[in-house]
Formats: C-alpha cells, sequence, structure tokens
C-alpha cells in the first residue's frame, strides 16, 4: 500500500512538474514566403516581420515606439550630429555561440550597399558618408562612414545630421551578419540548419511556402525576458482560411487586416484590435500627360473626391479618410502630431472643384475634357474603390472616366515607366518620420511616378535631410507637405490602420504603427 500511495504521488508530482514546464507554442501567420530572411535582402513585410525576432541591430523599437538600446547597450552623438559611437554588449552572442562584434555590423551593412547584392533597402544608408556613391559603383567600401574601432564599438560617420537616423536603424535591414559564418557559406540565410541570427529565437525549421518554427534562442544577450519557447508561423495568404484557422484554434492571432465582409461583426469583440499603421493609399496623376499638366484640373479631380464616403462606406474596416499625405502618428519636437499641426489640406469641395475644372479648360483651351483613363491593381478592394471614384467624378464634375485593370507585376512596371495617366498607389513608412514620407516625390525620386516636380519642395527636403535644428527641420516638412498637395500630383484617400484579431490569453505582442512585429517579451497564459 505504501509503495502504491509513493508511485501515486510521485506520478502526481511528475504531471504537476511537467504542466508547470510545458513549452508554450504561439502560433501566428506570416501569410506566405519570406522574400529572403538575409537582413541585406529582405526588404517586405513577409521578410521583416521573422527578421524583426531572429536578428537584433544596434537598437530596436520600444513600447513607446522610440529606438532603444539593444545591441548596443549605449551610444553617444558628437557635437555636431554626424558622428555616432556604439558600445555593443559584451555578453551579445550569435545563436551558434559566436559573439557579436562591431565587425558583424560592419560586414552586414557593408553586403547591404554593395551594387551588386542590389538590396533594396540600400537607400536607407544613404545618410552614412560614402553609402550612396558606393552603393551606386562610384565609391569603395574602404570609403564609407562604418568603423569598428575595437570588437565592441562602432563608430558610424554621417554626411549631415540626422534627426531619423536612431529610427531607421530600427528596420532589421540594419541587423548585423556573422561575417565568419557568412564568408564561409554565402547561402548561410537560405536554410535554417545553417541560419545563424542574434536575436531572440532561432530558426528551428522551414519548410519552404509552408511555415517557419522559431525556437527561444538561450544565447540571447536578454533571453531571461523571454518567455515564449517556440513560435510557429503559417503561411496562409487568404485572410479568410486565416480566420477560419483561427477560430479552430491553429492561430493564436490573425495577420492584419481581417477579412472586410467579417469587419462590422468582430469589431466589437474582446479579441478585436484596431492600431494605427503609418502608411497611406491615394491616386497618381502624371503631370506631364494631358489634361492633368494643368494643376487646376488635378485640384478639381481632388476635390470632387468624397474621401470619408470611401473611407466609411466602402473601404470600411475602421480606416480614416485621409486629407493630407502624412499619416498621424509622428510627433514632433514641439509635441505635436505631425497631422493634427498640417490640418485638412485636401478636402472634399464640389462647387471648388466645378470651378477649378473650369478654370483649367478655359487655361489649357479644352472645349472638351482628353480622356481620362483610371487605372488599378486587378484585384476587389481596388475594383470598388476606382468604380466609387468614377460615379463621384461623374456626379460631381460631369466628367466620364475609363477604368482599367491590370495584374500587378504590370502596372507596377508601366507606373514605374511613367505610362499611366491616373492610377491607384499605396505607401508603408520605412520608418517612423514624415521625411520617409515625402521624399518619395523629389525630383527624380523612383517613388515619383507622377513627372512632378518643384523646386522650393525638393529645397525644403534638401534642407530637412541636413538639419541640425529638429524644430526647422519639422517646420520644413511641414510646408513641404502644403506645397505637395495644393499642386496635387497625388489625391490622398485613406490611411492604413492593422486590425487583427488575438486571443485573450496571449499579451505583450508588440505592434508598431511604423516597424515589425515583436516577439520578445510574449507570453500565453
Amino acid at each position: 500500500m505504501k509503495a502504491f500511495r509513493f508511485t501515486l504521488l510521485s506520478c502526481l508530482l511528475g504531471l504537476s512538474v511537467s504542466a508547470a514546464h510545458a513549452e508554450k507554442t504561439l502560433y501566428l501567420n506570416n501569410l506566405e514566403e519570406p522574400t529572403s530572411l538575409n537582413p541585406s535582402q529582405g526588404f517586405n513585410l513577409v521578410s521583416w516581420e521573422p527578421l524583426n525576432n531572429l536578428v537584433e541591430g544596434l537598437v530596436r523599437l520600444d513600447a513607446q515606439h522610440v529606438a532603444a538600446p539593444a545591441a548596443a547597450e549605449s551610444w553617444v552623438v558628437a557635437e555636431d550630429g554626424k558622428t555616432y559611437t556604439f558600445k555593443l554588449r559584451q555578453n551579445a552572442k550569435w545563436s551558434n555561440g559566436d559573439p557579436v562584434k562591431a565587425s558583424d555590423f560592419v560586414y552586414g551593412w557593408t553586403e547591404m550597399l554593395k551594387p551588386e547584392t542590389a538590396s533594396p533597402a540600400a537607400f536607407l544608408a544613404y545618410d552614412i558618408v560614402g553609402a550612396q556613391a558606393f552603393n551606386e559603383g562610384k565609391g569603395t567600401a574602404a570609403d564609407l562612414g562604418i568603423k569598428a574601432l575595437d570588437d565592441y564599438t562602432l563608430e558610424v560617420k554621417l554626411a549631415n545630421p540626422s534627426v531619423a537616423f536612431l529610427n531607421i536603424l530600427t528596420n532589421p535591414n540594419f541587423a548585423p551578419v556573422n561575417e565568419k559564418v557568412a564568408t564561409a557559406n554565402p547561402k548561410w540565410h537560405t536554410e535554417a540548419a545553417t541560419f545563424v541570427g542574434n536575436g531572440p529565437f532561432a530558426l528551428k525549421e522551414w519548410n519552404h511556402a509552408k511555415n517557419l518554427v522559431f525556437t527561444k534562442n538561450a544565447n540571447y544577450w536578454d533571453a531571461a525576458s523571454v518567455k515564449i519557447d517556440k513560435v510557429e508561423f503559417a503561411m496562409v495568404s487568404d485572410t479568410n482560411t486565416s480566420f477560419q484557422m483561427y477560430r479552430t484554434g491553429e492561430l493564436d492571432a490573425t495577420p492584419s487586416p481581417v477579412p472586410a465582409a467579417m469587419y462590422d461583426k468582430l469589431k466589437d469583440g474582446k479579441d478585436f484590435h484596431n492600431m494605427p499603421q503609418a502608411g497611406s493609399y491615394f491616386f497618381r496623376f502624371h503631370t506631364k500627360m494631358a489634361p492633368f499638366q494643368n494643376q487646376n484640373i488635378r485640384r478639381a479631380f481632388a476635390l470632387a473626391i468624397n474621401q470619408a464616403d470611401l473611407a466609411n462606406y466602402v473601404v470600411k474596416q475602421g480606416r480614416q479618410p485621409a486629407y493630407g499625405f502624412v499619416s498621424p502618428g509622428f510627433t514632433g519636437p514641439n509635441g505635436k502630431d505631425f497631422r493634427a499641426e498640417s490640418g485638412d489640406l485636401i478636402k472634399t469641395n464640389l462647387e471648388e472643384a466645378k470651378a477649378l475644372l473650369a478654370k483649367g479648360m478655359e487655361e489649357e483651351k479644352y472645349t472638351t475634357l482628353p480622356e481620362v483613363t483610371l487605372t488599378y491593381i486587378n484585384n476587389p478592394n481596388d475594383k470598388r474603390i476606382v468604380e466609387t471614384v468614377q460615379n463621384m467624378l461623374k456626379e460631381a464634375l460631369g466628367v466620364d472616366i475609363k477604368l482599367q485593370s491590370m495584374e500587378n507585376k504590370v502596372f507596377f512596371a508601366k507606373q514605374r515607366g511613367l505610362e499611366l495617366q491616373f492610377s491607384r498607389s499605396s505607401f508603408i513608412n520605412d520608418y517612423a518620420d514624415p521625411y520617409n514620407s515625402l521624399k518619395s516625390f523629389v525630383t527624380g525620386n523612383s517613388m515619383n511616378r507622377t513627372a512632378w516636380s518643384n523646386a522650393e519642395y525638393d529645397k525644403l527636403l534638401a534642407d530637412a535631410q541636413v538639419a541640425a535644428d529638429a524644430q526647422a527641420r519639422w517646420d520644413a516638412l511641414l510646408k513641404a507637405e502644403k506645397i505637395l498637395i495644393t499642386e496635387a500630383p497625388i489625391v490622398p484617400l485613406y490611411f492604413y490602420n492593422q486590425t487583427y484579431l488575438q486571443k485573450e490569453n496571449v499579451k505583450g505582442i508588440l505592434r508598431h504603427p511604423v516597424g515589425y512585429i515583436d516577439l520578445k517579451h510574449a507570453t500565453k497564459d
């Protein structure tokens, strides 16, 4: 009898110990296969989301969405604002146990900037001395302002002061690369068995186009803060399928957005979340193509579109109408939000729209408006929006416009080639600063795609780029946005947001208006 009691007690204790140490797995959806898990090459959300948890740069965004110490424990900025000296943590290690060295940052950033890498992220590093010239094949790696002073000290020299520099460095593209591993195996980043990172999690499995499996990185410098043992990322692009997986318990959270048809049913639930995302949906005019060479005609079209109706009745999902280009959520040195301070710069005004159209047609000596074609990507969301705008322009201005749909790749090739007269577009911020938004429309910028050029606007952006005075820089950006909206090479329509479902027993997943999902402090009861 005593033996039986001992065995039963042991079993009960064993179960208790097992339960206390039960593996905690978080089930998420990455939508699709990452483009690349090489920090220098993965430049989209499906690459950034896993990278932000597998690797860690000098800084990472904290709960206040501000750049905070990460692989670097501290830094000093020179008085002229052009030299940053970062002190790396001496207990920071790679997932294979190697120490994280300053030379790994030099190596990773140099690889990103090499012309042959053709990294889409390279432009983000152009503040660094010699970066743009090297990336364009006009300089050498020796000219770059990146230097390892010793194993744990990294010096970065900028061509000009950059108020946004630390924010830029939170992008996973600025993570280090283990030089020893990468030189021994250039394909180190393509399989789980060879992947080496320095983030809170390690890559355990990568079943291509199917799923990613992370485990807690025991060598991470702050491993004690990581509470989740394992993360499994599915790769399911259909939002309806993802929603069903959430309902059946296969996912702990859904990616953004929730299915549009389900928004009204879900929005009042305890597991529903709606938060800002820095970015906007807008239309572009080709300003060298009739009739949009005329500013008054462009503004007439812009003022005839009702952004509030589009956001509230067509797009829905809690999205906000856009009356300027820069998203809400950027706080200036004066403590004011950029969007609130800049105000409503383009808002529906049908009478003014009619008057401007008449004025523009008189200026161009048009008796009939040249044919207008609005081109969009062949998907249901775009189709609903352009059909609504088509009706708005007909009712407000008596203008009949044609609609043209294209497949994604064809559309972007034609838009980049300045072949589209009037077209849909979107922008998501790369880092948390209005400059990132407005830089897109500088003369000749690859993101401009309107043929618009304004010397005063270009100068304001150039001044903002090098300004040491944060308030003067902020004021220049405010003035630039007013020029952009007044001259109307674009029409802002609505701001993006993030709508998602998350189980109530899951806490601590950090999401940012600009930035990438951070699982370091996630918990699951």
